[in-house]
């Protein structure tokens, strides 16, 4: 599918629609990995799932990535993380929220942006974060 041209700045662009838009997108790329990997029974691919895009797992690998961030990405990490939502989380405190609010964000932007390269590199990261294999 190709993406359309976009009627607004990315830059400019709410950062809870960016998170919006990330946590679709993470969501695909997490359910691709695991099917990937082999997992095909759907309810062992719903559990699996749950342990990549919960906001505590999210908060745990924007810790991880914030060193190996640019500027322009921290900028958007920033603007994600201290947009106010209306929301609460369901299962989570309130900075593990706002941090998985900051990465689905970036998620967001890297799509939104067609930094496809980049968001490849930082998923790869992100899962290996998850199942905590050492990533250069």
């Amino acid at each position: 599918m190709q993406r359309e041209q976009l009627k607004n700045d990315p830059k400019l662009t709410n950062p809870l629609v960016l998170a919006f838009l990330g946590d679709a997108t993470f969501s695909h790329y997490v359910r691709y990995h695991l099917i990937a990997s082999g997992l095909v029974k759907p309810n062992l691919l719903h559990k699996q799932a749950n342990r990549y895009v919960s906001a505590k797992s999210q908060a745990s690998i924007l810790h991880s990535l914030l060193p190996e961030l640019t500027e322009e990405e921290m900028g958007i990490v920033k603007r994600g993380r201290n947009a106010k939502s209306g929301s609460s989380a369901k299962n989570a405190d309130i900075i593990d929220y706002r941090h998985a609010t900051a990465f689905e964000a970036l998620v967001g932007y890297l799509y939104m942006t067609g930094q496809d390269e980049r968001l490849d590199e930082l998923m790869g990261k992100s899962f290996a974060i998850v199942e905590g294999v050492q990533v250069e």
